[in-house]
């Protein structure tokens, strides 16, 4: 059994080009990304997949008092600030797999038709890990039909599915086909991304497994500190 969770942080240059909340709630950078390490330091999960991470979080983290190993995968593309200049010192993004004993680094890849997403794959205790972030369009079909091929692990393996997949439990379910279970968040979970306006979907973040069991799915706050709330579970296999 291995507990999991999946956040996305928010990278400072997309808040600022969608002028998100948090421009105004958290103002200072730096402090934010401090509160995000803080926060993700003191978290118990066995393996935490992160998304939009910029380089200046992904420093933050390496240098954070914590024995987990950390894999990141950074993407061809590097996010530019449509209105004058951002405070980062790497604007660099990155996504990151932090996972708790050893590790084996099995595939990182950036998708094919978006430079700015991509999959991160480790093997920890015979389970195959993957981390994701999926595009909010069309291109979410092909992308999810190679996800279904990386998490496709030699039989007597099972595999974890972890990330943003910026689409609705349902259609995660129907793309990656039989053998894969999407985990259920119970009735009143809070959104994974809160939406004030529009019709775009809020439970966005997915819990997904393969030759496993899913269970205690939820969604914890993330205090402000990204657009996205954290979704955890539980992972037996």
């Amino acid at each position: 059994m291995i507990t999991v969770a999946s956040w996305n942080v928010l990278h400072r240059v997309h808040a600022e080009n969608w002028g998100e909340d948090i421009l105004r709630s958290r103002p200072d950078e730096s402090e934010r990304i401090a509160a995000v390490t803080a926060l993700l330091v003191g978290r118990d999960e066995h393996v935490i997949a992160l998304q939009e991470v910029s380089g200046d979080q992904l420093a933050s983290l390496r240098l954070a008092p914590t024995d987990r190993t950390i894999h990141a995968l950074r993407y061809p593309r590097v996010p530019t600030p449509r209105h004058g200049t951002c405070s980062l010192r790497n604007p660099e993004e990155y996504l990151v797999l932090l996972v708790d004993g050893p590790t084996r680094e099995i595939s990182a890849e950036s998708f094919e038709d978006d430079p700015g997403k991509g999959a991160l794959a480790v093997e920890t205790a015979g389970t195959l890990i993957v981390a994701t972030h999926v595009s909010g369009d069309q291109r979410h079909t092909r992308q999810l039909a190679r996800l279904a091929e990386l998490a496709t692990p030699p039989r007597g393996h099972a595999a974890v599915l972890l990330g943003d997949f910026n689409t609705d439990r349902a259609t995660v379910a129907s793309a990656l086909g039989t053998g894969f279970t999407v985990a259920d968040l119970p009735p009143d979970a809070l959104p994974t991304r809160p939406r004030t306006s529009g019709s775009k979907a809020q439970w966005i973040d997915h819990v997904v497994v393969r030759d496993a069991i899913v269970s205690n799915a939820a969604v914890e706050s993330a205090e402000g500190l990204s657009d996205h709330n954290l979704v955890r579970a539980t992972v037996t296999t």
